[in-house]
């Protein structure tokens, strides 16, 4: 008899994942040969998965126990303590004894220090990635599992519906991303997979779980949306909602690649000889296009992504599709943004 089919799901999930690390570390590992040859055998990849000891992430790390050493890549795991809760160093020590007893090594729990830009949830955000970009440098890892579900990218997408964000914010998390210097380091198996399927599977193993409270506190954005607002969605809609809001995420995707894509090509046909944008080429491109090229150019002039919003965007835009003689605006990152003699300039100070 074959294991429960929540945990071959998972299984598979992450055998096709595996695949696709091992597929690209090989061209690494064929391309720096051909570089540098040499006689001694490179060393087999390491995959490490973030685990918090919540349900989807332990399916992820038993998931990847399993399968890792029979394609011949070593696997390993990482906690991060936010350090938000009484008892939470104690909650990462035990998360680590439950990725050891699953075979995986190295293990390692790294405690961060949350800020407060942005909010506590992109604070912690922001503060965990770090880490898990750090370890992953420092071991040398070819990638990172995240446990994220399809769950998971329905709230990702109406969080992103709710700021009147572009189509880029509609297009949730990606199943592959990266972290610097690194393009392809995140992956997320899980995306089509629902987050009942990852608890179904923690259970029929015998795995404990932790439920993170803050998952339930109504004073977090993404804990309403999770608890009220998708119930009332699907009360109100029918059921399905949230794989139709996963197959949204996914067409956004494809839609704002191409866009980026035509953007890049698009921008070195609308700058003059000196480099600077001329307004009267960036008027003739289509919007969604001719704006990406001054998001573009307003990151390179040294605005943090971040902090750039669309309403900035459109700010500038402005300067070229409704031009009435008006002054420089200001960006973040003390970037400014003006409108001299027929050339778009954005530059600090």
């Amino acid at each position: 008899m074959g294991p429960h089919p929540a945990v071959a799901a998972i299984r598979l999930a992450v055998r096709r994942v595996l695949h696709d690390i091992l597929t690209d570390h090989e061209a690494l590992q064929t391309a720096g040969a051909s570089r540098h040859p040499s006689h001694e055998r490179p060393p087999s990849p390491l995959v490490l998965v973030a685990c918090s000891g919540g349900a989807d992430s332990m399916a992820l790390a038993s998931a990847l126990a399993f399968e890792a050493p029979k394609l011949g890549i070593r696997a390993g795991g990482i906690t991060v303590d936010h350090g938000l809760q009484a008892g939470s160093d104690l909650r990462a020590d035990e998360v680590v004894l439950r990725l050891r007893e699953l075979g995986l090594d190295p293990v390692e729990a790294t405690t961060v220090t949350v800020g407060r830009e942005g909010g506590p949830e992109a604070a912690a955000r922001d503060a965990r990635y770090a880490a898990l970009d750090a370890c992953a440098a420092r071991h040398g890892a070819a990638a990172v599992l995240l446990g994220h579900t399809r769950d998971d990218q329905a709230e990702t997408v109406l969080l992103g519906l709710a700021r009147g964000s572009g189509i880029r914010s509609l297009s949730g998390m990606a199943a592959v991303s990266g972290g610097p210097g690194a393009a392809r380091r995140y992956r997320r198996p899980f995306l089509h997979l629902d987050r009942q399927t990852a608890r179904k599977a923690c259970m029929v193993q015998s795995l404990p779980v932790w439920d993170d409270p803050h998952n339930a506190d109504p004073a977090y954005t993404r804990s309403r949306l999770r608890h009220e607002g998708l119930p009332a969605l699907e009360k109100a809609l029918g059921k399905g909602v949230v794989e139709a809001l996963a197959r949204t995420a996914q067409l956004s995707r494809d839609d704002a690649d191409a866009l980026d894509t035509w953007a890049s090509q698009a921008e070195a046909s609308v700058r003059d000889a000196t480099g600077l944008l001329e307004c009267a080429k960036l008027y003739a491109l289509p919007p969604a296009v001719r704006r990406r090229i001054l998001r573009r150019a307003a990151i390179q002039a040294g605005a943090p992504a971040g902090s750039l919003f669309a309403r900035h965007i459109e700010e500038v835009d402005r300067l070229i599709t409704g031009w009435r003689g008006q002054g420089a605006i200001n960006l973040p990152g003390k970037v400014v943004a003006r409108r001299q003699g027929g050339r778009l300039v954005i530059r600090q100070g």
